[in-house]
């Protein structure tokens, strides 16, 4: 399994007790609606599966986790500081009206002249704009999302086609 694979629920932040339980952060909205019996850790770069025992949810961004086979203080602690993942097949889908540019993460961008650009792999919000990242030609490029730069979105085949401005590109490859 790798990340791609996976969404990210949240973090490990430290042991609880004796035992083995985890004190985990919960930044993903909605966890609580999620049935699952399987989570991956991230450890050296790697997501490992671990069977989950139970888990209770605190409030809003807090829970007790209880793996299977982490049934000591000193296995939770290994865990420590190390970020929690679902399979994407568990991620549930958004409607029309809950989709945000932000959830543009993971779909391949396309420009109307150059073709493809690759999958968009961050979106983040400035003052001014909100700004797509996607790895092109080795090189990472940053390039605005709004009206006019973005002309279609297709949820379904996760296409976002956009138009970029003329000699954008440029400046990143030279």
């Amino acid at each position: 399994m790798t990340t791609e694979d996976c969404f990210r629920i949240g973090s490990i932040l430290k042991p609880k007790g004796l035992k083995g339980e985890l004190h985990i952060y919960v930044d993903f909205d909605g966890i609580e609606n999620i049935k699952f019996n399987t989570v991956f850790v991230e450890t050296a770069g790697k997501l490992v599966p671990y069977f989950v025992a139970s888990i209770k949810y605190l409030q809003k961004n807090a829970a007790y986790l209880f793996l299977e086979d982490v049934d000591a203080i000193e296995k939770a602690a290994t865990l420590a500081k190390k970020d929690i993942y679902l399979s994407n097949k568990l991620k549930p889908k958004k409607k029309e009206a809950e989709f945000t540019l932000f959830d543009l993460v993971g779909f391949t961008a396309i420009d109307d002249y150059e073709g493809e650009l690759g999958k968009i792999t961050d979106v983040q919000e400035y003052p001014q704009q909100i700004l797509a990242t996607v790895t092109y030609k080795n090189c990472e490029v940053l390039f605005p999302l709004n009206e006019e730069i973005i002309k279609g979105i297709d949820v379904v085949k996760e296409i976002v086609r956009v138009d970029l401005p003329e000699g954008l590109l440029d400046i990143y490859l030279d």
